[in-house]
Protein backbone atom coordinates (compact mmCIF):
# COMPACT_ATOMS: atom_id res chain seq x y z
CA UNK A 1 0.00 0.00 0.00
CA UNK A 2 2.94 2.27 0.94
CA UNK A 3 4.37 1.89 -2.48
CA UNK A 4 1.04 2.38 -4.46
CA UNK A 5 0.44 5.75 -2.02
CA UNK A 6 4.02 6.93 -3.38
CA UNK A 7 3.32 6.33 -7.02
CA UNK A 8 0.28 8.34 -6.58
CA UNK A 9 1.83 11.26 -4.96
CA UNK A 10 4.20 10.77 -7.62
CA UNK A 11 1.30 10.96 -10.00
CA UNK A 12 0.49 14.33 -8.43
CA UNK A 13 3.30 15.99 -9.11
CA UNK A 14 3.89 14.47 -12.64
CA UNK A 15 0.40 16.37 -13.30
CA UNK A 16 1.28 19.64 -11.87
CA UNK A 17 4.30 19.69 -14.00
CA UNK A 18 2.33 19.06 -16.81
CA UNK A 19 -0.20 21.81 -15.92
CA UNK A 20 2.55 24.18 -15.55
CA UNK A 21 4.22 23.41 -19.12
CA UNK A 22 0.95 24.39 -20.70
CA UNK A 23 0.63 27.50 -18.82
CA UNK A 24 3.58 28.49 -19.84
CA UNK A 25 3.27 27.67 -23.40
CA UNK A 26 -0.17 29.69 -22.80
CA UNK A 27 1.53 32.68 -21.76
CA UNK A 28 4.36 32.87 -24.11
CA UNK A 29 1.59 32.50 -27.21
CA UNK A 30 -0.48 34.97 -24.95
CA UNK A 31 2.05 37.70 -25.29
CA UNK A 32 3.26 37.40 -28.81
CA UNK A 33 -0.32 37.41 -29.69
CA UNK A 34 -1.03 40.69 -27.77
CA UNK A 35 2.57 42.20 -29.24
CA UNK A 36 1.63 41.34 -32.73
CA UNK A 37 -2.26 41.40 -32.95
CA UNK A 38 -2.05 37.75 -33.92
CA UNK A 39 -5.88 37.12 -33.59
CA UNK A 40 -5.49 32.94 -34.95
CA UNK A 41 -2.61 32.91 -32.27
CA UNK A 42 -4.76 34.64 -29.48
CA UNK A 43 -7.47 31.98 -30.62
CA UNK A 44 -5.74 29.16 -29.65
CA UNK A 45 -4.65 30.76 -26.23
CA UNK A 46 -8.87 30.48 -25.67
CA UNK A 47 -9.18 27.66 -26.49
CA UNK A 48 -6.47 25.77 -24.85
CA UNK A 49 -7.19 27.59 -21.78
CA UNK A 50 -10.01 24.49 -21.57
CA UNK A 51 -7.23 21.80 -21.04
CA UNK A 52 -5.89 23.98 -18.31
CA UNK A 53 -8.98 24.03 -16.25
CA UNK A 54 -9.74 20.43 -17.16
CA UNK A 55 -6.45 19.12 -16.31
CA UNK A 56 -6.69 21.09 -12.98
CA UNK A 57 -9.93 19.63 -11.92
CA UNK A 58 -8.94 16.02 -12.73
CA UNK A 59 -5.70 16.73 -10.29
CA UNK A 60 -7.91 18.44 -7.87
CA UNK A 61 -10.12 15.17 -7.83
CA UNK A 62 -7.11 12.62 -7.41
CA UNK A 63 -5.83 14.80 -4.70
CA UNK A 64 -8.98 14.54 -2.62
CA UNK A 65 -9.32 10.79 -3.72
CA UNK A 66 -5.98 10.41 -1.96
CA UNK A 67 -6.61 12.50 1.01
CA UNK A 68 -9.90 10.34 1.72
CA UNK A 69 -8.20 6.89 0.69
CA UNK A 70 -4.83 6.89 2.09
CA UNK A 71 -5.55 9.65 4.61
CA UNK A 72 -1.89 11.19 5.00
CA UNK A 73 0.21 12.80 7.66
CA UNK A 74 3.27 15.04 8.11
CA UNK A 75 5.00 16.00 5.12
CA UNK A 76 2.62 13.65 2.77
CA UNK A 77 -0.35 15.39 3.69
CA UNK A 78 1.10 18.98 3.35
CA UNK A 79 2.54 17.54 0.00
CA UNK A 80 -1.31 16.98 -1.41
CA UNK A 81 -2.54 20.02 0.59
CA UNK A 82 -0.22 22.40 -1.26
CA UNK A 83 -1.02 20.45 -4.65
CA UNK A 84 -4.82 21.52 -3.87
CA UNK A 85 -3.51 25.31 -3.83
CA UNK A 86 -0.59 24.70 -6.25
CA UNK A 87 -3.49 23.63 -9.14
CA UNK A 88 -5.64 26.47 -8.15
CA UNK A 89 -2.99 29.07 -8.73
CA UNK A 90 -2.01 27.26 -12.44
CA UNK A 91 -5.61 27.50 -13.21
CA UNK A 92 -5.55 31.06 -12.35
CA UNK A 93 -1.87 31.86 -14.48
CA UNK A 94 -4.05 30.19 -17.34
CA UNK A 95 -7.16 32.51 -16.87
CA UNK A 96 -4.49 35.22 -17.02
CA UNK A 97 -2.94 34.65 -19.90
CA UNK A 98 -6.38 34.21 -21.52
CA UNK A 99 -7.31 37.54 -20.95
CA UNK A 100 -4.66 39.02 -22.08
CA UNK A 101 -5.33 37.14 -25.89
CA UNK A 102 -8.57 38.42 -25.45
CA UNK A 103 -7.60 41.68 -25.52
CA UNK A 104 -5.50 41.20 -28.24
CA UNK A 105 -8.67 39.62 -29.98
CA UNK A 106 -10.82 42.25 -29.20
CA UNK A 107 -8.24 44.83 -30.19
CA UNK A 108 -7.39 43.39 -33.79
CA UNK A 109 -6.61 44.56 -36.20
CA UNK A 110 -4.82 47.08 -34.10
CA UNK A 111 -2.25 47.26 -31.39
CA UNK A 112 -3.74 46.76 -27.75
CA UNK A 113 -1.38 49.70 -26.27
CA UNK A 114 0.11 52.69 -27.72
CA UNK A 115 3.62 53.11 -29.06
CA UNK A 116 4.80 54.69 -26.40
CA UNK A 117 4.00 51.78 -24.06
CA UNK A 118 5.02 48.92 -25.94
CA UNK A 119 8.46 48.48 -24.68
CA UNK A 120 7.31 48.21 -21.42
CA UNK A 121 4.43 45.61 -21.80
CA UNK A 122 7.46 44.04 -23.87
CA UNK A 123 9.29 43.20 -20.89
CA UNK A 124 6.42 42.34 -18.94
CA UNK A 125 5.90 39.63 -21.46
CA UNK A 126 9.25 38.62 -21.19
CA UNK A 127 9.30 38.60 -17.39
CA UNK A 128 6.27 36.14 -17.32
CA UNK A 129 7.22 33.72 -20.04
CA UNK A 130 10.58 33.21 -17.60
CA UNK A 131 8.71 32.93 -14.69
CA UNK A 132 6.36 30.42 -16.16
CA UNK A 133 9.29 28.44 -17.39
CA UNK A 134 11.29 28.64 -14.38
CA UNK A 135 8.37 27.52 -12.13
CA UNK A 136 7.82 24.53 -14.41
CA UNK A 137 11.65 23.94 -13.77
CA UNK A 138 10.91 24.41 -9.88
CA UNK A 139 7.94 22.37 -9.92
CA UNK A 140 9.69 19.16 -12.13
CA UNK A 141 13.39 19.54 -9.54
CA UNK A 142 12.25 21.64 -6.37
CA UNK A 143 15.40 24.07 -6.97
CA UNK A 144 15.14 26.77 -4.78
CA UNK A 145 17.27 29.03 -5.82
CA UNK A 146 14.25 29.26 -8.57
CA UNK A 147 12.14 30.49 -6.21
CA UNK A 148 14.28 33.26 -5.51
CA UNK A 149 14.71 34.15 -9.09
CA UNK A 150 10.95 33.94 -9.46
CA UNK A 151 10.36 36.46 -6.63
CA UNK A 152 13.06 38.47 -8.63
CA UNK A 153 11.94 38.55 -11.76
CA UNK A 154 8.08 39.25 -9.95
CA UNK A 155 9.55 42.87 -8.41
CA UNK A 156 10.65 43.93 -11.59
CA UNK A 157 7.04 43.58 -12.80
CA UNK A 158 5.97 45.12 -10.15
CA UNK A 159 8.05 47.98 -11.20
CA UNK A 160 6.95 47.59 -14.50
CA UNK A 161 3.05 47.77 -13.76
CA UNK A 162 3.37 50.67 -11.33
CA UNK A 163 5.09 52.47 -14.37
CA UNK A 164 2.20 51.99 -15.96
CA UNK A 165 -0.13 53.55 -14.12
CA UNK A 166 1.92 57.10 -13.41
CA UNK A 167 1.96 56.41 -17.55
CA UNK A 168 -1.99 56.48 -17.84
CA UNK A 169 -2.57 59.31 -14.86
CA UNK A 170 0.19 61.73 -15.91
CA UNK A 171 -0.46 65.05 -17.63
CA UNK A 172 1.16 63.66 -20.69
CA UNK A 173 -0.60 60.98 -21.88
CA UNK A 174 -2.91 61.16 -24.82
CA UNK A 175 -3.98 58.30 -25.09
CA UNK A 176 -7.54 57.50 -25.86
CA UNK A 177 -10.10 55.84 -23.23
CA UNK A 178 -10.12 52.56 -24.52
CA UNK A 179 -6.72 52.69 -24.82
CA UNK A 180 -6.49 53.84 -20.95
CA UNK A 181 -8.67 51.10 -20.09
CA UNK A 182 -6.11 48.45 -22.41
CA UNK A 183 -3.04 49.41 -20.74
CA UNK A 184 -4.58 49.02 -17.05
CA UNK A 185 -6.05 45.57 -17.58
CA UNK A 186 -2.97 44.17 -19.58
CA UNK A 187 -0.70 45.70 -16.73
CA UNK A 188 -3.07 43.87 -14.01
CA UNK A 189 -3.16 40.59 -15.97
CA UNK A 190 0.99 40.65 -16.54
CA UNK A 191 0.89 41.32 -12.81
CA UNK A 192 -1.43 38.49 -11.55
CA UNK A 193 0.34 36.29 -13.58
CA UNK A 194 3.39 36.71 -11.59
CA UNK A 195 2.06 37.03 -8.32
CA UNK A 196 0.32 33.59 -8.49
CA UNK A 197 3.97 32.23 -9.82
CA UNK A 198 5.51 33.57 -6.72
CA UNK A 199 2.80 31.92 -4.17
CA UNK A 200 3.27 28.43 -6.06
CA UNK A 201 7.11 29.36 -5.43
CA UNK A 202 6.77 29.67 -1.83
CA UNK A 203 5.06 26.84 -1.52
CA UNK A 204 7.67 24.40 -3.24
CA UNK A 205 9.93 26.05 -1.36
CA UNK A 206 8.43 25.49 2.13
CA UNK A 207 7.76 21.81 0.79
CA UNK A 208 11.54 21.69 0.05
CA UNK A 209 12.89 23.16 3.00
CA UNK A 210 10.64 23.28 5.82
CA UNK A 211 11.08 27.03 5.94
CA UNK A 212 7.34 28.43 5.42
CA UNK A 213 9.17 31.72 3.83
CA UNK A 214 5.91 33.53 3.82
CA UNK A 215 4.40 30.82 1.89
CA UNK A 216 1.10 31.76 3.25
CA UNK A 217 0.64 34.92 1.15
Amino acid sequence: MREVFQLELQEVQERLVEISTLVAASIENATKAFHESNVNLAEQVIADDDKIDQLSVSLDELAIDILARQQPVARDLRIVVSALRISASLERMGDMSEHIAQLARYRFPEKVVPKSLRPTFTELGELDVAIAKKLTQLLTTEDVSLAEEIRNDDDRIDELHLSVFDKVLGETWKGAPADTVDATLASRYHERFADHAVSIAKKVQYLATGDWVGAEA
